[in-house]
């Protein structure tokens, strides 16, 4: 465990039932899931039919309000590249699931291109961009320095060399261009709330547990600094609805209301929401 200190122990609850520990880096004031499935291994832990990215299913209340609320973040994610105002808006969206934002940009003038490991959903995604979504081996021969916008919606924590990575998206970003990344905080009151049964814990899919100084030490080894740090204040009710599940065995709708509202009331002061979305811009 490399002596870093067991910060919590946590269950896979949506596919596994297997239990991990959340280690502590101090230095880096992060977490690492251990242990740490191998990248052959990993994929298991996807498969499961309530893995909702890589679905477009609506089975029941949950789902439909997944999907019902991704409509409004889509079109906020879009905003917020438009914003950017960049001259060629080429945009590479890494871990595109099933492309609905790929969609949306391109139909808003944007040349979009998509990485997506998973098969199912990179097809779903093909069909809706005229395949311009490719497999993660496709990232080591995209040209350097050709995308003014990189996003990574809920994506950052999900991958294993998570260094190698960071390196190969300060290679492909243009100079002056933004990588966008979203991840879970686990600073937020609806993680300190919930502890073990924080469904945005999401272990072992999610390798690693980012707070505001992990991304910006991360990212500061690449010569990126943080432009901007925006909310994502709808995390909190589905993280919260989530996390109600794992701790009582349904979804009490009011209770997960009432800690959302109160952890984005608190975030309002503190900065430390359930989401965040950092801005980075490449020198």
């Amino acid at each position: 465990m490399d002596d870093k200190k067991v910060y919590l122990e946590v269950k896979d609850h949506s596919v596994s039932g297997e239990e991990f520990s959340l280690l502590y880096n101090p230095e880096l004031e992060m977490l690492s899931t251990y242990p740490m499935p191998s990248e052959t291994d990993l994929a298991t832990y996807y498969e499961s039919k309530d893995y909702i990215s890589h679905t477009g299913s609506r089975r029941n209340f949950f789902e439909r309000l997944y999907h019902g609320v991704r409509k409004i973040a889509l079109k906020r994610k879009l905003n917020l590249i438009t914003s950017f105002n960049s001259e060629s808006k080429t945009l590479l969206d890494i871990g595109c699931g099933t492309g609905e934002f790929l969609e949306l940009a391109i139909s808003h003038k944007w040349k979009a291109e998509g990485i997506e490991p998973n098969e199912k959903a990179r097809a779903m995604a093909n069909e809706k961009t005229s395949n311009a979504v490719y497999d993660i081996e496709a990232l080591n021969a995209l040209k350097p320095h050709s995308f003014d916008v990189i996003t990574l919606w809920h994506v950052l924590e999900h991958l294993p060399q998570l260094e190698d990575h960071i390196s190969i998206f300060k290679r492909l970003v243009k100079p002056n261009g933004r990588l966008v990344v979203a991840v879970p905080n686990f600073k937020s009151f609806d993680a300190s709330y919930y502890k073990s049964f924080w469904a945005a814990y999401d272990v072992p899919r999610h390798l690693w547990h980012f707070s505001q100084t992990a991304i910006a030490k991360l990212f500061a080894n690449e010569e990126m600094k943080i432009e901007s740090i925006k909310p994502m204040k709808f995390d909190a009710y589905y993280v919260s609805l989530l996390s109600e599940k794992y701790k009582s065995g349904w979804m009490n709708i009011f209770s997960a209301f009432f800690v959302a509202t109160r952890s984005n009331l608190k975030a309002s002061r503190t900065g430390e929401f359930s989401s965040l979305i950092y801005v980075l811009k490449n020198s």
